[in-house]
């Protein structure tokens, strides 16, 4: 008897013979798993728009033997670095950057639908308007407070964000909120993101420093510059004028020599042992963090020396002033300021200066946190932040560096607009507050977003720090969607699931 014929030989094909089929199926499967390698790698084109909801993680090559190395971002950027200005303790938007005519009108009322009203410290009292004035500055006429005349002068420079939004009214996660995008410890700071992602410009300084005020550190301390999940490479070094690198001189009874040739000696071992063992990144990354501390030596005193800075770039910033304790303080922050452009001026990625420090002496003593008496606590606050500050805006343009530099400034919640029941002071307020930006990949003057009439809730444009890092990271020409970490089985991202770019705000 003659089997008919197989349709598919007939025609030529074999595809149900079983060896030819498990053949080409084993190929077939290779290449699914080249292409999504390939596409992982960058090697494919893939989409990067924001209405694709499937994005691929865009991991950066980095080499353990030079972790800090400048890599390139996702696409082209707009801004190189960034510096931070961060104000510990909830700075009130309402006395500073954001003018509500309302609260003049209905100063000493009750807020309406707000009689019952319950925030962090208690129930609310009346409206209460600012102790300071707002009048129109710059060409743009922007109303800001006269708490911050020089700041006020710069108004042409900035990028205002009225209708930030946060997740708590607690300090400590509200720091952590800000810097990290959670509210929880653990999380890898925007900071040691950017310099996962970028690398450094220089190789003898931190690709990440952060400036302490001169109080102290913030109440979150070290979680607002800390690496959380990624490698330790991407920590910030924190320092300031006044408190150098910790252990970076070597001990006094151990001569230069010495130490030089100790450290050539150590460093034959190790490259001796590297070739032995090639495949040890940890070792690699160990010797790379000796070598950079051997360069910090040399780099970190001469950056760190103020000295050689002229009278009139000390004047200009107030870093000469004394007399009394407000004054000493500004001095003291100016430098810290000076600090800040000079680390700029070298090339690091994100620097991360802080005004305010964690409670001490007293509530509102050493932060922005005006619970009781606002206008006294504030009256002292806003010199010391005030001059530096400008000055350090005014000084970068002077020197072309805002042309590649993003600066920020932001709190971590802002206050409410009445004051508390029984005192003259704000309460903690995260359903809206100020941030503001300058410098490169932003327009100014310009203001976005907007709370209702009283200051108390973002009504218009309403901005997530989710959004505002999302934005950040376009500027420097990162996809906030694909500049992930795999760690526990969760690609983490600094906007967490959320974050949509603010193209109203790019220049």
């Amino acid at each position: 008897m003659t089997l008919p014929l197989n349709p598919f030989q007939q025609a030529g094909h074999s595809l149900l013979n079983r060896r030819r089929f498990l053949s080409q199926s084993a190929s077939a499967l290779s290449a699914i798993g080249l292409a999504h390698l390939l596409q992982n790698d960058q090697s494919l084109g893939a989409s990067t728009t924001e209405n694709d909801p499937i994005v691929s993680p865009i991991r950066p090559r980095i080499d353990p033997a030079n972790p800090n190395a400048a890599r390139s971002a996702h696409f082209e950027a707009r801004a190189k670095n960034v510096l931070m200005i961060f104000c510990s303790g909830a700075c009130s938007p309402l006395d500073t950057f954001e003018y509500k005519p309302d609260l003049v009108r209905y100063h000493g009322k009750p807020m309406p639908g707000g009689e019952s009203l319950i925030t962090f410290q208690g129930a609310q009292g009346n409206l209460a308007k600012s102790p300071w004035n707002f009048h129109p500055r710059g060409q743009c006429g922007k109303m800001i407070s006269d708490l911050l005349p020089h700041l006020g002068g710069l108004v042409d420079e900035m990028c205002f964000v009225h209708s930030l939004t946060g997740k708590t009214n607690t300090h400590g996660p509200g720091e952590n909120f800000m810097n990290t995008g959670f509210t929880l410890d653990g999380f890898p700071s925007a900071g040691s993101w950017i310099t996962y992602a970028l690398g450094s410009e220089t190789a003898s300084l931190p690709s990440y420093v952060a400036i302490p005020d001169p109080r102290g550190t913030p109440q979150s301390s070290v979680n607002c510059w800390g690496p959380g999940f990624l490698p330790a490479a991407f920590q910030g070094t924190d320092f300031n004028a006044s408190k150098p690198v910790r252990n970076l001189q070597r001990p006094g009874q151990i001569s230069s020599h010495s130490d030089k040739a100790t450290r050539a000696f150590l460093e034959t071992l190790n490259r001796h042992h590297l070739k032995r063992f090639p495949d040890d990144t940890e070792l690699a990354a160990r010797i790379s963090s000796y070598e950079l501390a051997a360069r910090m030596q040399l780099s970190v005193p001469e950056v760190s020396d103020l000295g050689s800075e002229p009278d009139h770039i000390l004047k200009l910033y107030g870093a000469d002033d004394a007399g009394d304790s407000v004054r000493d303080l500004k001095a003291a922050y100016a430098k810290n300021c000076i600090l800040a452009r000079r680390l700029v001026e070298k090339g690091v990625r994100f620097v991360q200066l802080f005004n305010g420090a964690y409670q001490t002496g007293g509530e509102g003593v050493s932060n922005w946190d005006g619970h009781k008496a606002l206008h006294e606590q504030y009256a002292k606050h806003g010199p010391v932040l005030d001059q530096p500050t400008a000055a350090l805006v005014t000084d970068l343009k002077q020197r072309g560096l805002m042309e590649d530099t993003l600066i920020i400034w932001c709190t971590e919640f802002g206050r409410m607009p009445t004051f508390q029941k029984g005192a003259s002071g704000r309460d903690h307020n995260p359903a809206g507050f100020t941030a503001w930006m300058a410098g490169a990949g932003v327009k100014a003057p310009f203001s976005y977003g907007a709370t209702d009439n009283f200051g108390h809730r973002a009504v218009e444009n309403v901005v997530s720090v989710y959004d505002f890092y999302a934005t950040v990271l376009h500027i420097l020409g990162l996809d906030h969607r694909r500049l992930s970490f795999y760690h526990n089985g969760i690609e983490r991202r600094l906007t967490d699931v959320h974050g949509n770019v603010i193209r109203e705000l790019l220049a």
